[in-house]
């Protein structure tokens, strides 16, 4: 099995739930937003969020509004709507499950390598 193939199929399955979580602080220009994912070290690019975005708002989970820019032509700004804050509640507990879950398989491999010692 590929390492790569594993980490690109784990990324493209939080790429949804960190757009929500960069939206929720602020409203944001894709390429703003894309620049926030790479400083977390999640690398996305143009083609792959776009589709999102677009998918997100046709959901009903996100907004958006024109802001003119100083460097060219209007941009659009996404936000979430009240369903997307709602929706990204549910993420976030589904989040914590998760992570509760593999935490816990971790913390139980370490405990019976521990015993197996003993």
């Amino acid at each position: 099995m590929n390492i790569e193939n594993a980490k690109s199929q784990m990324r493209k399955g939080m790429l949804e739930y960190c757009v929500l979580l960069l939206l929720k602080h602020h409203p944001s220009y894709a390429s703003d937003i894309i620049q926030q994912l790479k400083d977390a070290e999640l690398l996305v690019v143009e083609g792959t969020l776009y589709p999102l975005l677009t998918r997100l708002k046709n959901d009903g989970l996100l907004v958006y509004q024109w802001q003119e820019s100083t460097q060219g032509p209007p941009r659009k700004y996404y936000a979430l709507s009240t369903e997307g804050d709602q929706f990204l509640e549910g993420l976030d507990s589904a989040w914590m499950e998760l992570s509760n879950t593999v935490n816990y398989l971790k913390e139980m491999k370490d405990w019976k390598l521990e015993n197996l010692k003993s």
